[in-house]
């Protein structure tokens, strides 16, 4: 005699609750649920030609369209022994071990603000050369900038 079986039914409606389960559980990361990492970019970047043959400034903006912030961590270049990172807050230089980029925003770096500082230049930059750094951030990957060495009295139309 030949009894009904109600075991595959049962298996096929709990695996298919548990395939439903799962759709449901959610997500911080942006990317996962429709949103978008940092999405950097670097425009006006440029270093003032200095008159001391050891330090330099550097200026530039770095913007960010993507949906979360990162951070500029630290600056590396063959230019210079090291390149670190300063504010200006209430008119006193202070260095920082990184700045915020933050998401659908833009991080500055001009004369009396933000700024690179190039220490131990290993050959002056004078003007019509590039100087070539490295951007390194905290979530994003590398950036390589080339930056113009302008004259030193030289005020961008951009405001930096």
């Amino acid at each position: 005699m030949r009894r009904p079986t109600t075991a595959v039914p049962l298996a096929v409606t709990a695996l298919a609750g548990a395939v439903l389960l799962t759709g449901c559980g959610g997500s911080a990361s942006g990317a996962e649920s429709g949103g978008s990492g940092p999405e950097l970019s670097v425009t006006s970047p440029y270093i003032p030609e200095p008159v001391s043959d050891s330090m330099a400034a550097g200026f530039l903006t770095i913007e960010n369209k993507g949906d979360a912030a990162d951070q500029l961590t630290s600056v590396t270049s063959d230019a210079a022994g090291s390149v670190t990172l300063h504010r200006t807050d209430g008119g006193a230089m202070e260095q920082v071990d990184r700045l915020t980029v933050p998401a659908h925003g833009r991080l500055v770096f001009r004369s009396g603000g933000n700024h690179l500082m190039f220490d131990r230049l290993t050959t002056k930059p004078v003007q019509g050369r590039t100087i070539t750094v490295e951007l390194h951030f905290a979530t994003s990957g590398d950036l390589k900038v080339r930056m113009p060495v302008k004259p030193a009295t030289y005020n961008p139309a951009t405001g930096h």
